[in-house]
């Protein structure tokens, strides 16, 4: 057997996809999974994004960029909140997302996100926050 680094490629995905599903359904554990992209657009042009995976139990937001010139204009909250409309009745417990503390701890903690774990970093910009909402 050879380990290796190798860029993603379909057989990768599909492999990924087909034995997260088998193991799920093995442990008798409803999946429930789906990708998720919400785009703010402005005129044509991208102002903001947020992308995740909803699976088992849970919604995981995995990024949320909002470019720098709609930045305090609530693009942020607006894609946070497509995401919450999106799965709420889905089957779905909980919203859970991570965020450094130089990005937006505070950001979520207003829009009602509850604080589980923060784990600290010689670098308080560095330190990751860990964050969960009950939808």
């Amino acid at each position: 057997m050879e380990i290796k680094r190798v860029d993603e490629d379909e057989r990768i995905g599909e492999f990924i996809n087909v034995e997260f599903s088998n193991y799920a359904t093995d442990c008798e554990v409803k999946l429930n999974f789906e990708e998720f992209c919400f785009v703010a657009e402005d005129e044509g042009k991208i102002a903001g994004v947020i992308v995740g995976r909803a699976y088992y139990n849970e919604v995981h937001i995995g990024d949320l960029i909002v470019g720098k010139d709609y930045r305090k204009d609530g693009v942020g909250s607006k894609l946070v909140a497509a995401v919450e409309n999106a799965y709420k009745g889905k089957g779905y417990d909980k919203i859970a997302l991570t965020t450094f503390g130089f990005q937006a701890p505070e950001f979520y903690k207003k829009l009602g996100y509850e604080l589980e774990y923060v784990r600290k970093d010689s670098d308080p910009k560095l330190s990751k926050y860990f964050y969960l909402k009950r939808i």
